[in-house]
């Protein structure tokens, strides 16, 4: 499919904001009647794709940084040379040149604000990949609407951390599924189901103990094949016009909706806020908004007052509650509630109890929503030992164990806060709620690399809307794990070689 792919080239002192960058993009495209929507990536000098101002201008755009070595500048003629930029680069438009090197023609020649500059080139030779944004002036939190396929959707919103891991033998900080699961009970309980497999699922009873376990009716209830498979329900039977995702979160909800031909809006949320969600951020015109409670990656836990505001009749607000149950005592849970209208809560028992391969989740929401979630659902979606494994975690012994294992998490979590603090490289985003913590350093990149080759896997986060390269997710794990790896964090550190100056 033929569609316009913009390149935006910039240019930026150190120091130059994200606001600053952004709004120069901003005002240049749209003083040239260009739509933010379809700027496909920014481009820079290499030394400078990780300045804040470049990185948080993409991230709020939702598109990537390419950079290029000086020399491939230089090679680039441009058609407002400066003098300045070629003394200090060698090349006379950093701005110029780097949009133009994978572009067909200049469209907006290079602006400048204080401390940046960009201009704007369009690709004709392929499909783009349009960015998602409504082009209006930058703001906290920017909501940035619509683009139909799932390959256009910036960031590889299919990555997920069992490919960090997957056939090799390394320490896993990359899923959140919790480590030494299941437990032995469960996997007995799973086994003795496998004596019935040549009968059809019969889920009433799985059903019936999910619907006591949160005090709610039965028919509040829906099982399914984990929250993927939900999320895969939502956008195909739930009636959207304008579907919103508050990012950074897990990207499944999107994927999917993308999947099922929706023009997705986003909402992004900035890591000088905290990653905190104010409700007055989500368009007014939204009829479906997700949410993560408490947000993977980056382990917020939202106020449940601060999600009820999103809530209003005639909007599906759909709250994922994967990891809530590594919560104690699950404050700001929102999945017993029946008073709060539109109100649809995800949960999963893959990260708690270790059965991502088994597939197991449910939906909680108001039957008439059920009904049609229900419908699009193939028969028997959930298979026999899938339903022993969600009948026997909500018994009271599996949960006393699941409120054990929160409370676990939250001293693992602080003693590996407090080693991360010891390193003046990262800077962790806190307070931290979740299973897994999220911290930014410097050339996270190769830091990822060099801490595989010492045996561990971390989640990178340039796949997450809203986030870039500098980025990080990691599991929290026992206090020897994390000594271990703790240790070859400051290995990888030191072992980065020095960049040249410039």
């Amino acid at each position: 499919m033929t569609r316009t792919a913009l390149i935006v080239g910039v240019g930026a002192r150190r120091g130059a904001t994200a606001d600053e960058v952004i709004g120069l993009i901003l005002q240049t495209l749209r003083a040239a009647g260009l739509r933010a929507a379809d700027v496909v990536e920014l481009a820079t000098l290499d030394t400078r794709a990780d300045e804040p101002g470049i990185a948080g201008a993409a991230a709020r755009l939702g598109v990537r940084v390419r950079s290029y070595p000086a020399a491939v500048l230089a090679a680039v003629r441009v058609p407002n040379p400066s003098g300045a930029p070629k003394d200090a680069v060698g090349t006379p438009s950093v701005a110029e040149a780097a949009a133009l090197v994978d572009a067909d023609e200049l469209l907006v020649p290079k602006r400048k604000s204080a401390s940046a500059t960009c201009a704007v080139a369009r690709r004709l030779h392929s499909v783009g990949t349009p960015a998602s944004t409504n082009g209006a002036e930058p703001f906290t939190m920017a909501a940035m609407p619509p683009t139909k396929h799932i390959d256009s959707a910036g960031p590889d919103l299919r990555h997920h951390g069992d490919a960090e891991v997957r056939g090799l033998d390394l320490t896993d900080l990359a899923v959140n599924v919790r480590t030494g699961t299941p437990p032995d009970w469960l996997r007995e309980r799973i086994a003795a189901s496998l004596v019935s497999l040549a009968a059809y699922p019969d889920g009433r009873s799985a059903r019936a103990a999910v619907a006591a376990r949160h005090g709610l009716p039965e028919e509040r209830v829906l099982l399914t094949a984990g929250a993927a498979e939900a999320f895969v329900l939502i956008a195909r039977a739930l009636p959207a016009r304008r579907p919103v995702v508050v990012h950074p979160q897990f990207t499944e909800p999107e994927a999917a909706l993308r999947a099922a031909g929706h023009e997705v809006g986003r909402v992004v949320l900035r890591p000088e806020d905290g990653f905190r969600l104010d409700p007055a951020a989500v368009p007014e015109d939204a009829d479906l908004v997700v949410v993560g409670n408490p947000t993977n990656p980056t382990s917020v836990l939202h106020p449940a007052g601060v999600l009820e505001q999103l809530a209003r009749p005639g909007r599906t607000l759909v709250v994922d509650e994967a990891f809530m149950d590594a919560v104690p005592g699950e404050r700001e849970a929102l999945c017993g509630r029946e008073d709060v209208p539109g109100l649809v809560v995800l949960r999963s028992l893959t990260k708690t109890w270790g059965l991502a391969g088994l597939r197991i989740g449910y939906v909680l929401a108001d039957p008439a929503t059920l009904a049609l979630l229900q419908e699009a659902q193939p028969l028997w979606p959930v298979s026999s030992p899938a339903l022993a494994a969600a009948e026997a975690c909500m018994e009271p012994r599996a949960l006393v164990e699941a409120a054990d294992a929160a409370d676990r998490v939250v001293v693992d979590r602080a003693h590996l806060l407090a080693g991360l603090a010891e390193f003046s490289e990262v800077q962790v985003m806190e307070p931290a709620a979740g299973p897994f913590v999220l911290l930014r350093v410097d050339r996270a990149d190769e830091v990822r690399e060099r801490l595989r080759s010492r045996g561990f896997a971390a989640r990178r986060g340039d796949t997450f809307p809203g986030l870039g390269s500098e980025w990080l997710r990691l599991a929290v794990r026992d206090r020897v794990t994390t000594n271990r790896f703790l240790q070859a964090l400051d290995l990888a550190l030191q072992g980065l070689p020095r960049r040249a100056a410039g």
